[in-house]
């Protein structure tokens, strides 16, 4: 497998395409789009991943929002930006720092140079560096003019200017025709890294069906773009990067993010499950995508509820569950704490429902277009009284397919709440995605009670020998009629109880189901088996932990790698896996919550690498904590 470099792009070849044009190849490439969020550089971003996806090229994103919804236009707070980093390799991260930046007014291009490598390309829309706008950005001059973007290549271009030019002959205001300037870029960039062109033309045609004008116009800008790149004596070199054809099994593949790819596996798991999905919600970012896209899918009997708050939107959600659908909720960290005392009737009541945590900055209202994975220690202990909870973590935009059936599976088979911890960085990035075969999914049907289970008559708590779940008896079922609410049961009958021994079992039953779920073991990566150190991850951070484990290895370092899909319970063999090394490192977007759950659990001296900066790792600082680790 292709290791993920730490160096800029590797060039393979030089070809002279016989006039002043020279095509080079490339074996990756990092994009950042920035602008305006007014500017359309999350689309732009999302239409160029889109083409370098039917390229064939593996490819990892990284759309980073304002956290305001509409702050002053030409501000740093207003940046909006979208990375892109496409390879002929397997890649696992969106990039450490971009090849090439487009800026599209001053703002964009002083909120990310300092994230530009030494001969970095800078494309600059020239028509924005106005004085206004350049005060706005806290210049004193133009950048363009002085020696501060000296170790880099800039590029001015009159983006503006050239856009109303190009659609001159459309029925447009002049407003209407500049906001037509990122698909200008995205055709400048389109040529400059010879990217597939007709599936942005059906799309632009597709999104702007009503006003076909328009999409005309944004077609003959994306083209005008195009021409430029081809015409203008600026871009002398134009690149290419071949298809990843050895990175990916055979399969039918298409680009997904991590919001879409769990939407996806809610479906299928309400098919598989033979159940209709019931998602009780209430809009929250960066979770809202799975209520839109699932509201889409009313013909595989998909029910959402857009609630009035976060309590109602769980509540709903319970009671689908009770009455046999396979209910969702889906939220954020302020909206699991609002969800809490639902989630531990839930538990009370032992039935399935999956909680969706899409985890973002904290704590309260935090930032909330920045990635985190804070909720951990939440997910596992914040709720009243002992109510244990499973929890899954996806570790890929991919992954969130399978983690979505996997919590479904756990919450079906074992009648209990799980959680599903996602968080922005997947929710909103993207991947390469093999669509799996309908013979690969899982079976996931359970029986429901149909009949008294117990001298005739029916205990709603007596349980399965193997899994400890009760039976999941549907409203209206004749002679399964029942009592459920808040209260303590009995043992068996489900009757009230304020009986301590009664209530001693209950809870000490209700931890062994949790601690009885079936999870695969945890494997490890150590090629040799000669490593002392084991750097161990989850969710999110696998990618730029396994770039940094490559790194390190290609200089000679030797480690082992391992990484947890399943939190709650462990998989069993962790506590030997664990002990198996002198050193265990932990790096992890929060204030090292693992860490503390694996110290308290195994007594191991697992040391936290730790970072709550609103970002994902970067590889190059896991790789330089990894080696100082390896060389104590």
């Amino acid at each position: 497998m292709a290791a993920e470099p730490a160096a800029p792009p590797r060039e393979q070849h030089t070809e002279d395409t016989g006039d002043r044009k020279t095509t080079r190849t490339l074996d990756r490439v990092v994009i950042r789009f920035a602008g305006d969020s007014g500017d359309g550089m999350q689309l732009t971003g999302d239409r160029f991943t889109s083409e370098t996806a039917s390229f064939g090229n593996d490819l990892s994103t990284l759309p980073n929002f304002p956290a305001e919804i509409r702050a002053p236009a030409g501000t740093l707070p207003g940046v909006s930006s979208f990375q892109v980093h496409f390879a002929d390799h397997d890649i696992l991260t969106p990039g450490d720092a971009p090849d090439v930046l487009v800026a599209m007014n001053p703002a964009a291009l002083k909120a990310n140079t300092g994230d530009l490598p030494r001969g970095a390309e800078i494309i600059v829309d020239t028509d924005e560096f106005t004085p206004r706008n350049l005060a706005k950005a806290g210049y004193d001059g133009s950048p363009l003019d002085d020696d501060s973007l000296a170790a880099f290549t800039v590029h001015p271009v009159p983006l503006t200017t050239l856009t109303v030019g190009a659609l001159s002959g459309f029925p447009l205001t002049r407003k209407e025709a500049e906001r037509a300037k990122n698909m200008f870029a995205l055709g400048l960039l389109s040529w400059l890294y010879h990217r597939p062109t007709d599936g942005t033309e059906r799309f632009l045609r597709t999104k702007f069906a009503r006003r076909p004008e328009i999409a005309e116009a944004n077609i003959a800008a994306f083209r005008a773009g195009w021409n430029f790149g081809e015409t203008t004596e600026d871009f002398a070199v134009s690149y290419e990067v071949a298809p990843a054809s050895r990175a990916f099994t055979p399969g039918t593949y298409r680009n997904i993010s991590g919001n879409l790819a769990l939407s996806y596996g809610l479906v299928s798991a309400s098919h598989q499950a033979e159940l209709p999905l019931f998602l009780g919600s209430y809009p929250i970012t960066p979770a809202s995508d799975i209520l839109h896209e699932l509201s889409k899918h009313k013909n595989f009997g998909v029910r959402t509820f857009q609630a009035e708050d976060e309590i109602a939107a769980i509540g709903a959600a319970l009671g689908a569950s009770f009455g046999g659908s396979l209910a969702v909720t889906t939220t954020s960290g302020p909206g699991v704490a609002l969800k809490s005392e639902t989630i531990g009737l839930a538990v009370s009541l032992e039935l399935p429902l999956v909680i969706v945590d899409i985890q973002r900055g904290g704590p309260s209202t935090g930032l909330p277009t920045k990635t985190e994975q804070a909720d951990l220690l939440q997910a596992m202990y914040g709720r009243n009284g002992e109510a244990p909870v499973p929890v899954v973590a996806p570790a890929t935009p991919g992954e969130c397919f399978t983690a979505a059936l996997d919590a479904a599976r756990i919450a079906l088979a074992y009648r209990t709440p799980v959680f599903l911890l996602s968080d922005g960085y997947l929710a909103n990035g993207s991947e390469p995605w093999r669509i799996p075969e309908p013979g690969e999914l899982p079976d996931l049907r359970v029986p429901f009670a149909i009949e008294p289970n117990h001298d005739g008559e029916f205990w709603p708590y007596l349980r399965d020998p193997v899994t400890l779940a009760r039976p999941w008896a549907v409203p209206g079922t004749p002679g399964l009629e029942h009592r459920i609410g808040g209260i303590e049961k009995q043992d068996g009958t489900g009757n009230i109880s304020y009986d301590p021994a009664n209530h001693d079992f209950m809870v000490r039953t209700r931890q062994a189901k949790i601690d009885g779920v079936a999870v695969p073991d945890v494997t490890v990566d150590d090629p040799g088996g000669a490593a002392d150190t084991l750097v161990l991850g989850w969710g999110s951070t696998y990618g730029p932990i396994t770039a940094a484990v490559r790194r390190v290895r290609a200089e000679g370092g030797r480690i082992a790698q391992a990484h947890l899909r399943h939190l709650n319970p462990f998989p069993a063999n962790l506590g030997t896996v664990l002990s198996g090394y002198r050193t265990v490192l932990v790096p992890e977007m929060n204030l090292g919550q693992l860490t503390q759950l694996l110290r308290a659990r195994w007594l191991v001296d697992a040391r936290a690498l730790t970072q709550v900066n609103g970002m994902p790792f970067k590889a190059e600082q896991l790789a330089t904590a990894l080696k100082e680790a390896i060389d104590d």
